[in-house]
């Protein structure tokens, strides 16, 4: 069988509350990075520093309304038991999500692409997109030449990233011709991530929700 996700919408409610294996502690709140423009609708999820601009980024294969939709972050404040007192607070991102509709989700469903098939999958396994810079992003496909220089560490993605202090990142890009770009650190780093789509009672999309993998399954499963 393919992973099984959770229900996310516990990672986005203040002071949900998960622990570790190794005894770290982590308390979750949202933060909202802004408003994405998806002017046909195709929401691609990737690497901006890899995948932006290269036309090899692909969309998701459901597809939902043209409009503007709310991108936030799940962060966690993480505690280890070594933690001196009174030590700045340690966190990360844990999951992202665009918000398609303000409904509950009551299924979720892997968010692939054209020719994958999760029927084919086999246990624990997903479909999910590769990070090699540490971050993650939500952009409409249209919107995947309109952040000219961030293959040459310049344009707005950079830009936008250096605004930002330590700790988890999570930014607003804004691109050519309206267009914009909601990113985030990813959880540890590198690895890959899936996406899944949640949707409601009357089976449409609420929103997409890349996971990063901190958060252990039965803690969200078990709230």
């Amino acid at each position: 069988m393919p992973m099984t996700p959770p229900d996310y919408a516990w990672h986005f409610t203040p002071g949900s509350a998960f622990a570790r294996d190794n005894g770290t502690t982590g308390t979750l709140a949202p933060v909202v990075i802004g408003d994405v423009t998806l002017p046909t609708g195709r929401v691609v999820a990737c690497d901006p520093f890899v995948l932006l601009g290269s036309g090899d980024a692909e969309p998701f294969a459901v597809t939902v309304a043209p409009g503007r939709y709310r991108a936030e972050a799940a962060v966690a404040t993480l505690v280890s038991p070594d933690t001196p007192q009174g030590a700045v607070p340690h966190t990360r991102v844990v999951a992202a999500r665009l918000v398609i509709r303000d409904a509950p989700a009551v299924s979720w469903e892997m968010a692939v692409e054209a020719g994958q098939d999760p029927s084919l999958l086999g246990e624990d396994e997903f479909y999910g997109y590769g990070v090699d810079a540490g971050t993650g992003c939500f952009y409409d496909a249209a919107a995947d030449g309109s952040f000219p220089g961030t293959e040459e560490e310049e344009g707005a993605v950079w830009a936008a990233m250096e605004t930002v202090g330590h700790g988890p990142a999570v930014f607003l890009a804004e691109g050519e011709d309206g267009h914009t770009l909601a990113g985030f650190t990813s959880g540890w780093g590198d690895g890959c991530y899936p996406t899944w789509i949640g949707r409601d009672a009357e089976g449409r999309v609420t929103c997409f929700v890349t996971d990063f993998l901190v958060v252990p399954p039965r803690a969200s499963a078990s709230a």
